[in-house]
């Protein structure tokens, strides 16, 4: 179904989502985070955004005959702007708006939000986000959603090794308590994973407001970062929750 893309009717719609008075996004049950679909004629990586209600619902009917889980959510004034521009910490480039209907258009996020960004970061910091690896996590965890059977597709193996390659040459985020403990997270086997985070949107979805210290960390340095009588890491547990299985290293022996 090819796109809606007049300048009049793409101005008339960056206006509009600045100030939509009502909007509605397709939520993934799978990651909790929108829907994200990859354009057929374009390739475009973009969620769904809806004026009415009743439109957005349809999408999700359309969606779950597809197997996939899905929510609406109303979107309030305040939070556009952060979820527009927490669009960019996902990899997704493209806002697909009333898709299915008659006055169907799309937007490319950079036309509605422009980030700016500093030269330069106090105290050295650096700005940690992992938007390839993010936006691969958030396809392989829809997918997986969607499978009767527990083995894997062809198409979800590809994207496995694809998050594993974006992994391995990432930067990330690790958090300790204020009491000094590293949080664990226990699986219903009973294993443990200590999460990690491919941006700083996701720790504060961890913390919800709780004092923490982060660590900026590369994938590398990880297995001799996990704690004790963990399995490994889980990337985002408030988000696309994906665990990898990692070898835990003794500090000692970094050097070997």
């Amino acid at each position: 179904m090819s796109h809606n893309n007049t300048t009049v009717t793409k101005q008339e719609t960056l206006a509009a989502l600045r100030n939509p008075g009502e909007l509605y996004v397709i939520i993934s049950s799978a990651t909790k985070l929108p829907f994200v679909c990859c354009d057929g004629e374009t390739y475009d990586d973009e969620v769904f955004l809806y004026y009415r209600e009743e439109d957005a619902k349809e999408k999700a009917k359309h969606l779950s005959e597809e197997k996939y889980a899905t929510a609406v959510a109303k979107m309030e004034d305040k939070q556009l702007l952060p979820f527009y521009t927490s669009l960019y910490t996902m990899g997704v480039n493209c806002l697909a708006v009333n898709y299915g209907t008659d006055t169907q258009t799309s937007v490319q996020l950079s036309e509605l939000v422009t980030r700016k960004m500093p030269d330069k970061f106090p105290n050295g910091q650096k700005l940690v986000e992992n938007p390839a690896l993010h936006l691969t996590a958030i396809y392989f965890v829809q997918e997986m959603w969607r499978q009767v059977s527990p083995q894997p597709t062809e198409g979800l193996e590809e994207l496995q090794e694809e998050m594993l390659a974006h992994y391995r040459k990432g930067t990330f985020l690790m958090v300790v308590q204020e009491d000094g403990q590293i949080p664990l997270l226990k699986q219903k086997d009973g294993t443990m994973y200590q999460p990690v985070f491919t941006d700083m949107l996701e720790v504060q979805r961890f913390s919800r407001g709780q004092k923490i210290k982060t660590a900026v960390v590369t994938a590398g340095q990880i297995p001799g970062m996990l704690a004790e009588n963990t399995k490994g890491v889980v990337i985002n547990p408030f988000g696309v929750n994906v665990q990898l299985k990692i070898e835990r290293q003794n500090m000692q022996k970094t050097d070997a």
